[in-house]
């Protein structure tokens, strides 16, 4: 197994910085999700890591070696690491076996168990190892893919967004063969993604990125529950901000005196909280009331908008539902908020 660990990294193209001292660790085993937004850096980040790229600063350690520092450089064939691309990159004249086993030494014809218990690994049937690639679906492709780049048995492998150009069906069923097949193997993992849910499902620790600087490193629940500020916190994923005033180890703000999560001092605080943390219930059963401004119907959930009554301050709060029953547009209704929220000091 491998441990990868980036030092201070600068790197970027000609006279353009993309990453800044970027520190990241990724622990031996593991999945690590880069998360960021377009030109945010997540694919010179992992450039890097392959050695694709060289930096201009810091240091670049796979496994307890250097492979990229002060007077050292390790080319990409001898960093022991494991490479998908998105669109997958097979040799189309190549059969499923030939592209599979292109990287491991001659003769490969000795290689076909390799290829039957790889592609059992990412579960695939074994019959498809004669066919080419365009006689293969999507998904089956980057399974394919995952399949080769596991052949060598490297200590890392680093995934740059697999499953975007999948459908939503096949794209979950892809990253779930993936991350079985990562598991298996014991290999370390570095994913690079825009997709929040799918950062936050598949990965051990999510990593956000944000103009080339790495601005929180946390497992899924901590960075989701606990984002370091209102910017990384919208931008994993729906946000309700309301203006609030801190107290001891509470706040108080248009949604009531609720229980903040972390320390915040005292003082004027933007209060953070997740659609979900806000339940609907009957207009006046005791809690706070609010009219029904909006409804956006997912199938499996609902996202509700708000306003509550007589609270200028708390208008267009968005409350996730359950979808079987969703409110109309017009409907009354009271909310309460459930859990403790994250509150930002206001300067």
């Amino acid at each position: 197994m491998t441990e990868v660990r980036l030092r201070a990294v600068t790197a970027g193209y000609g006279r353009e910085a993309v990453l800044n001292e970027v520190d990241l660790v990724v622990p031996e085993g593991t999945t690590t999700a880069v998360l960021g937004g377009s030109g945010s850096g997540k694919t010179t980040l992992l450039r890097v890591i392959a050695g694709f790229l060289r930096p201009r600063s810091g240091q670049a350690v796979i496994g307890g070696r250097t492979v990229a520092g002060a007077g050292v450089w390790v080319p990409p064939e001898r960093r022991g690491v494991g490479y998908v691309r998105q669109e997958g990159g097979l040799f189309p004249h190549l059969s499923v076996a030939g592209n599979i086993t292109f990287g491991l030494p001659w003769p490969r014809r000795r290689h076909r168990d390799r290829v039957l218990e790889l592609l059992d690994l990412v579960g695939l049937p074994a019959q498809i190892a004669d066919r080419r690639p365009d006689q293969l679906s999507g998904g089956q492709q980057q399974r394919v893919a995952l399949a080769r780049a596991l052949a060598p048995r490297p200590g890392l492998v680093l995934l740059d967004e697999p499953f975007s150009s999948l459908d939503t069906a096949l794209r979950a069923a892809t990253r779930e063969a993936t991350a079985r097949a990562l598991r298996a193997t014991g290999a370390t993992a570095v994913l690079v993604t825009h997709d929040q849910a799918e950062a936050l499902s598949f990965a051990d620790e999510v990593a956000i990125l944000g103009n080339g600087s790495i601005r929180q490193v946390a497992p899924p629940r901590v960075v989701y529950g606990e984002p370091i500020d209102t910017e990384v916190a919208e931008f994993l994923g729906d946000a309700v901000l309301v203006p609030g005033t801190a107290t001891e180890g509470r706040v108080d703000c248009a949604l009531g005196t609720l229980p903040v999560r972390g320390y915040v001092p005292r003082g004027a605080v933007e209060v953070m909280l997740r659609p979900e943390q806000i339940t609907l219930t009957p207009a006046g059963a005791g809690h706070l009331d609010a009219t029904v401004r909006s409804v956006a119907y997912f199938g499996h959930d609902a996202v509700v908008e708000l306003d509550l009554t007589d609270n200028s301050s708390a208008q267009g709060v968005r409350a996730r539902v359950v979808g079987l029953q969703p409110p109309e547009p017009g409907d009354r209704v009271g909310l309460a908020v459930v859990g403790p929220v994250r509150a930002f000091p206001r300067d």
